[in-house]
């Protein structure tokens, strides 16, 4: 697991256009539905006006206490309606009751996102850049939104379209008054079914197989279990799959159900003790086998899983016979087949799983049980990094054991599907490591999936996940593996611009790497450290960093990292205006990564290439060097790398006369920097637009990008490309030659000369001089 050079590093897998996909179609088998038509007519009038399909509010919340069938309901109704919403309907189960940790708005902007069609590696890392993408992919669309079980209001409002002919309908067991009050959200609240649709409930469940049946006695079974439609479907199936036993007799084993469970807690005690009653009422009538997956599977890290995780966790053979096991508890309805090898409780069931195994499973047995599934997911996602990023070297695991097969992957793809399913599920993993004392699984985790969250930019799961470990090596007093997790923690502060915390992670690397003797690590820290003072245009103190880690490299015999490292020193010397000592060093890095096959070194050695080549007054030789970066990050399906290198294409076209290219590549580019989340490379983006259009005589529309530029820039505290962002929208405004625009463009110089302050570089002093001499 090593530090990265300057370009990063992406594999991309090819996906339509998002305008080509429609959303997902919402869940479910609509047998057993709860019908609530009063509920239904009321939705009805609420939601959309008279004879006409057009949506009267944008947002309804069901709200209820649990098992009301709130989700039910509001599944029926968009069934019902699915011809009003032709663009398709969008559902997620926000988890916001769930025993483990509720969906976060990110983590369902990201599935709501794949759904419409927007790749993996395309889907912006930061949740105000996915809300944003959210709603202009919804823009002119009609769509039906289902938020299912949510608990606060934050947690849906960046899920809320804002788009005229969208509606989303909201479940919680809260009113959600804030929804309300800001967004206009219509608040329906359910109660329990009344005694005509609990006895039809349980009727259309039974009838088939039961149709003897006293309906007095219907009635009597839809009391015991309060009217609560999750209790009424539990027990319906149950009845039906026993037709030769008389009604009397399930009604008296229900009756005579008294256990009761402290884990669950659904409202007042009548609906309470009715829920458990039919819970262990079901649960008690299980086969032996599945009785013990049931509650086995209350231990799983995540609220949804695949048969090959229940497999791990069973422990005992074959996912022949765990599918079949997972049938039968479909069939008892005590878990949901939600897709193709996919599997969730009810937050509720999943609450009396894991207490059933705190009851009837010794803390041993328990302990296995977690091991299993931790160390399979371990292993599967170190099988993942193989395909998805096969230039990262992989932590020494352990053999996995106990007979657990990992998952495998025949390619990219298959690879990036199985983490984008199960992303969710490894973040629960490794907090569950660290809850269970599983300190070297929750150090191995994070440090085997930094090789897939440096090419997503994951950085909310990221940084999560690489503290978690962190805590579990120092626990453990494994200084190689706190170095680890300290690097991967450093590089997410980077790839987020967080500089200063950054800086602390590979300082606190470097330094457990010297203390342990790990020469390659230590100078894979002052790479590190170096690219950190680049970013923050600390040159001198970059290129000092940069010359010791490639001393090391060349002692160590490191080639690769050798030409990684001197591509850098090209980089810093082309900065700090040096051009000739930068063309030695970009020449001996293309040779070095030409000979070692590293076409993505090759690619980021012939940017600063052209760079250098711009500088000296070759246009055209930068333009055929930035030409031949972009064929390689293509020939890759790269977006992080073409993204980058599509800056310095710009630049070349521009230095050539080619505008119109070059606002294509810019745009191109800050596209890319958008959805990968870089806020730093898309501003240098909005620059390139700006001074092109400054070159075609637009200063009116230079002036827009220079400004959005500045902002992002002063945001992110980067005074540099603040100034340079300011000089060119100062010059734009000049050349618009009005007077306003000249007193405000002197504001703009006088603010980026205090921005330049604190750089004492040739370049910053060229730009000092030349601003002033403006001003004056």
């Amino acid at each position: 697991m090593q530090a990265r050079d300057v370009s990063g590093g992406i594999h991309f897998h090819s996906g339509g256009r998002p305008e080509s996909l429609k959303p997902r179609q919402l869940p479910g088998d609509v047998r057993g539905f709860v019908n609530r038509g009063q509920e239904l007519g009321r939705l009805d009038a609420i939601l959309t006006d008279g004879g006409d399909e057009s949506v009267s509010v944008p947002v309804c919340v069901l709200a209820g206490t649990a098992g009301v069938g709130k989700t039910s309901l509001a599944l029926r109704w968009g069934h019902r309606v699915q011809d009003r919403f032709p663009d398709g309907q969008l559902y997620v189960n926000l988890r916001g009751y769930d025993p483990g940790a509720p969906v976060t708005p990110q983590e369902a902007l990201h599935r709501f996102l794949s759904a419409l069609g927007v790749p993996a590696v395309a889907i912006p890392a930061d949740l105000e850049a996915g809300a944003a993408l959210y709603r202009s992919l919804l823009a002119g669309r009609r769509v039906l939104v289902i938020l299912d079980n949510a608990a606060t209001a934050s947690q849906v409002r960046p899920l809320l379209p804002g788009a005229a002919g969208c509606l989303v309908i909201v479940t919680s067991r809260s009113r959600l008054s804030g929804l309300a009050v800001r967004d206009g959200a219509h608040t329906l609240t359910l109660g329990t079914l009344d005694e005509k649709e609990a006895v039809a409930l349980l009727s259309v469940v039974t009838a088939p197989y039961r149709p003897q049946d006293d309906p007095g006695r219907l009635i009597e079974l839809a009391r015991l279990c309060a009217r609560l439609p999750l209790a009424l479907r539990i027990a319906a199936e149950r009845a039906a799959s026993r037709p030769r036993m008389g009604l009397d007799d399930l009604i008296r084993d229900l009756r005579d159900e008294s256990a009761l469970w402290d884990a669950l807690s659904v409202g007042d005690d009548e609906e309470a003790e009715a829920v458990r009653t039919v819970f262990a009422w079901s649960y008690r009538a299980l086969p032996a086998e599945a009785a013990r997956l049931f509650r086995l599977l209350g231990l799983h890290p995540g609220a949804e899983f695949g048969t090959a995780a229940a497999a791990a966790l069973d422990g005992g053979g074959g996912t022949g016979r765990i599918r079949h096991l997972l049938d039968v508890l479909v069939g008892a309805h005590l878990l949901e087949q939600t897709g193709p090898d996919r599997y969730e409780f009810h937050d509720l069931l999943r609450a009396y799983a894991a207490d059933q195994a705190r009851h009837e499973e010794s803390p041993e047995e328990r302990g296995a049980a977690l091991r299993r599934v931790l160390v399979w997911y371990l292993h599967s996602a170190d099988a993942a990094q193989t395909w998805i990023n096969p230039q990262e070297a992989h932590i020494p695991l352990d053999p996995p054991g106990d007979g657990l097969c990992p998952a495998s992957f025949a390619d990219y793809d298959e690879a990036m599907r199985w983490y984008e399913t199960e992303r969710g599920n490894l973040l629960a993993a490794t907090r569950a490591a660290e809850e269970a004392g599983l300190d070297v699984i929750a150090w191995q985790l994070p440090a085997v999936l930094r090789s897939v969250h440096m090419l997503l930019n994951p950085f909310e799961e990221w940084l999560a996940m690489g503290r978690v470990g962190l805590r579990a090596a120092r626990r453990l007093g494994d200084r190689t593996a706190e170095a680890e997790l300290l690097e991967s923690l450093g590089m997410a502060c980077t790839q987020s611009h967080r500089l200063a915390e950054g800086a602390e992670y590979h300082q606190g690397a470097l330094a457990a790497r010297r203390e342990i003797g790990d020469r390659l690590g230590e100078a894979l820290s002052l790479n590190d450290i170096g690219l950190i003072h680049l970013r923050g245009r600390r040159l001198e103190a970059a290129k000092d960093h940069f010359e010791r880690a490639a001393a090391l490299f060349r002692e160590l015999g490191a080639a690769h990292w050798e030409a990684v490292v001197t591509a850098n020193l090209a980089e810093v010397t082309y900065e700090l205006a040096r051009p000739e000592v930068a063309s030695g060093y970009v020449l001996r890095a293309l040779e070095m990564h030409r000979e070692l096959g590293n076409q993505g070194g090759e690619g980021n050695a012939l940017r600063i290439l052209s760079a250098v080549q711009r500088d000296r007054g070759q246009p055209e030789e930068a333009l055929a060097s930035a030409e031949r970066t972009l064929e390689i990050a293509l020939a890759h399906r790269n977006h992080m790398w073409e993204g980058y290198w599509l800056l310095e294409l710009g630049r070349a076209q521009q230095a050539n006369g080619a505008f119109a290219a070059a606002l294509v590549s810019f745009q191109r580019a800050a596209s890319l920097q958008r959805r990968l989340g870089d806020r730093a490379r898309e501003a240098r983006a909005w620059d390139g637009a700006g001074e092109t259009y400054r070159r075609l005589g637009r200063p009116g529309e230079a002036a827009d990008f220079h400004r959005r530029a500045a902002a992002a820039h002063r945001e992110l505290d980067d005074l540099w490309h603040t100034a340079l962002s300011l000089d060119g929208l100062a010059g734009a405004l000049r050349e618009a030659d009005e007077a306003s625009a000249a007193e405000e463009a002197r504001r703009h110089w006088t603010e980026a000369l205090r921005a330049l302050a604190s750089y004492d570089d040739p370049r910053a002093v060229a730009l000092r001089e030349r601003i002033s001499a403006a001003l004056a």
